[in-house]
């Protein structure tokens, strides 16, 4: 089974179509976030590194998610309202998807098939890198920060290529 993502249709958090394909070329960093977990804060490390690396062509990609905990129980319009206000949100935001379990979006059953241990997402803020050609390339559980070391270097190693 291929890793690609490319074929995988999603809705952004206004309702629109967008297909992972419009994505080629650049890197992508998905996220499932909340806006009422104990890493939300992340969204703040999460802007930082689209400031800095979108004109190299990183992509962030927020997924919200209520999967974990009851953390993200708001509408779409109320999450965007609070990734705005309290984070400056400017990275792409998408409909709430469920990351796990029998509704399973199609987007995060590719995800976490793709690379071994292919395992179930085990929280909010879980990230997965996705290369150039849209293949999933590394993952990263909730507690790394998206100013760690380990995550920028596999970043920068993938604009690079």
């Amino acid at each position: 089974m291929s890793n690609a993502i490319s074929d995988i249709v999603v809705k952004t958090i206004n309702g629109q179509d967008k297909q992972f394909n419009d994505y080629a070329g650049k890197v992508l960093l998905i996220v499932n976030v909340a806006s009422y977990c104990g890493y939300t804060s992340q969204y703040d490390g999460l802007e930082k590194l689209n400031q800095k690396y979108k004109e190299a062509g990183l992509r962030i990609l927020g997924f919200p998610c209520n999967d974990f905990g009851a953390q993200e129980p708001g509408s779409n319009e109320e999450i965007v309202k609070f990734c705005t206000n309290q984070y400056h949100v400017t990275f792409e935001l998408f409909d709430k998807v469920h990351a796990k379990g029998s509704q399973q979006h199609p987007l995060y059953e590719r995800l976490t098939k793709a690379l071994e241990p292919t395992e179930p997402v085990a929280w909010n803020f879980e990230k997965f890198l996705v290369n150039k050609q849209g293949e999933v390339v590394a993952r990263f559980n909730s507690s790394v920060h998206p100013s760690s070391p380990e995550l920028i270097t596999t970043i920068e190693n993938e604009l690079a290529k």
